[in-house]
């Protein structure tokens, strides 16, 4: 069971590392640059959402491989 719970918690916690990686990148882009603001609006949208999917995935993997174990 505790085996289950870290990999929960690490497969969470790398997505968001990077959510809150590129959230800080895109404030700090739009401080430099404002008149910029949808292109880089986008490009945080589209992290945002790899990053969510890649989270997903890896709890689905996750629950399928100890679905019998538990």
């Amino acid at each position: 069971m505790a085996q289950i719970l870290l990999l929960m918690i690490l497969s969470t916690a790398g997505p968001s590392a990077v959510i809150a990686v590129i959230g800080y990148a895109g404030i700090m882009a739009l401080g430099r640059n404002p008149s910029s603001a949808p292109r880089i609006q986008m490009t945080m949208m589209l992290g945002f959402i790899f990053a969510e999917a890649i989270a997903v995935i890896a709890l689905l993997v996750i629950f399928h491989i100890f679905v019998g174990r538990v």
